[in-house]
């Protein structure tokens, strides 16, 4: 039957199929070049950990923008960093434009906001100086004249990645900054790249116990002949975890973990909640002592404030010993510090924030003529140029970051540090998802995070009329208390 209709239809599906089946082959062989571009390629971790998959997360990344006003949550909203504070971070270790547009999201009336007071007549730049190196331990055989005021704080091998730690020890040389170890001791990863190193001492003392856990002069001799040790931090507590130790499950425990922090494979590793040989103010002080005599190198110790009485008598026996006894640098931590895991009743509840007890601190060290014997290192959640320039007003010589620098590493957040199924590589041992995480690409990131957030700070000391960013006082930042009413550090906490 010649029908011309029913011809037509049939040609027509068959056409429309072939078209279909064409549409199909295309896109199948589009799919799979992109799955191969996207497996080989070592700049995005997402992508290569989850080719083809992963470009969802930076198309939703993207839509999100235009519609997160009537969906989501807006860009100052989230916790414990928001899209602002990462956004930022993003885009500077990406090196790319960090400006911003139309005006500020930032809310001004919420209490806990910083601000800067600017002068009318600021720092030209032929005027500004480059930010001098700071010697810390000026009585030990070996000072060390720290070259930036911003560094990478304590995170651990274990905790992290091998391709994590890889990637910060060598951005950290490529910036001029130092590296902490972390309380999980000292890897080979941490040395290949010859960054500076801090050797954190946590209350189980991995990688410098002896056989019944106990300090090993001996291992701390050998540790501290590394030139690339710098000094010696005894970590007392963190902010998220103030009153309990480190908690790292059994699944993170490989052999080389095991070998490097000196305990068994494949078991949790649980520190102290403090150091069994460290029970009074005479103990510590007797501790750093004897580190330092026994290393040569500046050494000093790392805490969560709360209390704060004790202080004094703090300062006191410095003072009656000797201002050589002295802790050559002290590294307090904010209550909302981060950290892999924790009980939440310990992260939520326990200790000051940093914005309320570093300028009891620095108050207490000046009142006791000890302020310029301690190096100060400020710690928990600075991230951006706002809260590190603000940490330097109040009395800070030093900024330290861990989550900061793991976004530069490309931290998306997803709350997976405890489980070992970290999406980006950086907290986990599983290789499949480490591969996504290549050392070289993401040392860069590191490099220019640090590059740009020292900058940034440098232009808001400019704006406030100074040379450098250690010249900026409590005078030059005001910060927002309840009713929205907004008071100068230096009124709001006045120095001794």
């Amino acid at each position: 039957m010649n029908d011309p209709i029913t011809n037509f239809a049939i040609n027509f599906i068959a056409f429309v199929g072939i078209v279909f089946l064409a549409i199909f082959a295309i896109l199948a062989v589009v799919a799979l070049v992109l799955y191969q571009i996207d497996k080989h390629q070592t700049t995005q971790t997402i992508r290569r950990n989850y080719p083809l998959i992963g470009r969802f997360r930076y198309i939703f990344e993207h839509i999100g923008e235009f519609f997160r006003q009537y969906f989501f949550a807006m860009d100052r909203e989230e916790m414990p960093f928001n899209r602002a504070q990462r956004s930022w971070v993003y885009r500077a270790a990406k090196n790319v434009d960090s400006t911003i547009a139309f005006g500020s999201t930032r809310d001004l009336r919420i209490p806990g906001t910083y601000y800067f007071l600017n002068c009318p007549f600021p720092m030209l730049k032929e005027d500004a100086v480059q930010t001098e190196s700071l010697r810390i331990g000026p009585y030990c055989t070996k000072p060390y004249d720290a070259p930036s005021f911003f560094n990478i704080s304590g995170m651990s091998y274990g905790a992290m990645s091998k391709p994590a730690v890889q990637a910060l020890a060598q951005g950290a040389k490529k910036a001029g900054c130092w590296m902490n170890t972390g309380e999980g001791g000292l890897s080979s990863f941490h040395l290949d790249s010859g960054c500076d190193i801090v050797y954190q001492i946590g209350t189980a003392k991995y990688g410098l116990r002896d056989s019944n856990g106990k300090l090993s002069d001996e291992k701390l001799r050998e540790k501290a002949s590394i030139e690339q040790v710098k000094m010696f931090e005894i970590k007392l507590s963190q902010g998220a975890k103030p009153g309990k130790g480190g908690i790292l499950p059994g699944e993170k425990v490989t052999a080389e973990i095991a070998a490097v922090r000196g305990i068994p494979i494949g078991e949790d590793s649980l520190s102290p909640n403090r150091h069994p040989d460290v029970a009074s103010i005479s103990d510590l002080l007797d501790m750093i002592e004897h580190i330092r005599a026994v290393t040569g190198k500046p050494c000093g110790f790392k805490m969560v404030l709360g209390d704060t009485e004790w202080l004094d008598e703090f300062c006191e026996s410095i003072v009656e010993r000797g201002v050589e006894c002295a802790p050559d640098f002290i590294t307090l931590d904010s209550a909302d510090g981060g950290t892999g895991a924790a009980p939440m009743p310990l992260m939520d509840s326990v200790g000051l924030p940093l914005r309320e007890s570093l300028p009891i601190l620095v108050n207490k060290l000046m009142a006791h003529d000890l302020r310029d014997r301690v190096r100060v290192i400020a710690s928990g959640k600075l991230i951006n140029p706002t809260d590190v320039a603000a940490a330097l007003c109040m009395g800070a010589d030093f900024v330290v970051t861990g989550r900061g620098f793991m976004f530069a590493l490309g931290c998306i957040q997803a709350l997976q540090c405890n489980k070992n199924t970290c999406p980006t590589g950086i907290t986990t041992h599983n290789p499949d998802l480490q591969r996504g995480l290549v050392p070289k690409v993401k040392a860069d990131r590191v490099a220019n995070y640090h590059d740009h957030l020292v900058h940034e700070v440098e232009m808001i000391a400019h704006s406030c009329g100074v040379t450098e960013p250690r010249k900026l006082k409590r005078k030059h930042c005001a910060i927002v208390v309840e009713g929205s009413r907004s008071i100068p550090l230096n009124i709001l906490y006045p120095e001794y």
